[in-house]
């Protein structure tokens, strides 16, 4: 059984590389999936695009403006004198805000009343609007919090009594720290998914087409009559292409932590270990492709309609946590979710077994199930 096996594999590698489509799947679309989410793929706002409307040309409107440019998050790049003029800014997109002080803004704050700030956002990016928001308004808030400190400060100096000059005003000092992502590095985030897309897209991808296309080509009968058991030649089609999925998935862990900086703070060996665990998964569904496909366009069609639901519904774009909870339920039967969030704890956190035995369990769960049931019927077929 071991020459059997042996001659089957080579048999896979020589064929695999010989044919210019599987060597261009090969390494190709792994490739171009690091270079996009590593270098184009960026959420992060390091820069915004603001306009300065002030309608109360005051001291008080002067520091704030300080306030907005010594912050290194936001750059003035227009400065209009009417609401016209603004309008026209946000119609054009060419600032992610506008920052209208309105007229007597010094004159409320000098009596103790709310002076009013209008932020005015461009919300036809919902991420970069959010994130320029927040910046604007903790800005305005630091202000407010300086202004209001001053006052306190200025009634005690002026106060009739002498024991209030020793009385302090009462502070909460705010101290926040980020855990796991201190620079909140979007690329931080993305980078590890890749892993996971790449080795299920490979797996998935090479093991339903290495299949079809013996049938394709009138090969696989020749095959059925060799003294070669379903077992075997299932391993034989299925191994090779685990092999390779592990060469990318290392190559582009390798890749995230050489090239993109991204912190690795798990174990290495349970990193292998967890990909052991999805590709019983990817690999059973790459011969459950294989089984219901006559043709290599029929199954990278099927594989494409396989992949897409379980990218979108694993959080690897978009957080599970704000999709509606009937979607939420259905992402349980994802075992592309299990294996993000393994990545993800391992890069980022440093997780142990400890931590990551739920998704270990699911992951054996799912992958056993599916490659027992489509070895199963690839064996029926054969038969």
């Amino acid at each position: 059984m071991r020459e059997r096996l042996f001659e089957i594999i080579r048999k896979e590698y020589r064929q695999a590389f010989r044919e210019p489509r599987m060597r261009f799947m090969l390494f190709l679309p792994p490739v171009i999936q690091l270079l996009i989410f590593g270098f184009a793929v960026n959420l992060d706002v390091d820069h915004g695009q603001i306009a300065w409307q002030d309608g109360d040309h005051s001291y008080e409107s002067r520091e704030l403006l300080s306030a907005f440019q010594a912050s290194g998050r936001l750059e003035v790049t227009a400065v209009p004198s009417s609401d016209r003029e603004s309008q026209a800014l946000l119609d054009s997109s060419k600032v992610d805000l506008v920052v209208h002080v309105l007229p007597g803004f010094a004159r409320d704050i000098h009596r103790g009343r709310t002076a009013s700030v209008q932020l005015l956002v461009n919300g036809s990016n919902s991420n970069i609007a959010n994130i320029v928001a927040g910046y604007a308004n903790s800005i305005v808030g630091r202000f407010a919090s300086d202004v209001a400190e001053e006052q306190t400060r200025e009634r005690l100096a002026h106060s009739m009594a002498p024991a209030a000059l020793h009385i302090a005003a009462p502070q909460v000092n705010l101290e926040s720290r980020v855990w796991f992502n201190p620079e909140l590095k979007s690329r931080n985030y993305f980078v590890p998914g890749i892993v996971v897309n790449i080795l299920m897209q490979v797996t998935l991808m090479l093991t339903a087409m290495a299949i079809v296309r013996e049938k394709e080509i009138g090969t696989m009968e020749q095959l059925m009559v060799t003294p070669i058991r379903p077992i075997e030649l299932m391993l034989g089609k299925t191994l090779p292409f685990a092999m390779v999925g592990l060469v990318n998935m290392a190559t582009a862990a390798g890749a995230a932590i050489l090239l993109f900086r991204i912190p690795y703070r798990g174990s290495v060996l349970l990193l292998f270990a967890c990909s052991l665990l999805f590709l019983m998964t990817s690999l059973g569904a790459g011969l459950f492709v294989s089984t219901i496909s006559r043709t290599q366009q029929q199954a990278m069609m099927t594989t494409f309609l396989i992949f897409q639901p379980f990218f979108l519904l694993s959080g690897f774009t978009f957080p599970l946590r704000n999709m509606p909870i009937s979607i939420q339920y259905l992402s349980l039967l994802n075992p592309v979710r299990y294996f993000i969030d393994i990545v993800r704890g391992l890069f980022l956190k440093g997780s142990g077994v400890d931590v990551l035995w739920p998704q270990m369990l699911a992951l054996a769960i799912f992958g056993v199930t599916i490659l027992t049931l489509s070895a199963m019927r690839f064996r029926k077929r054969l038969d």
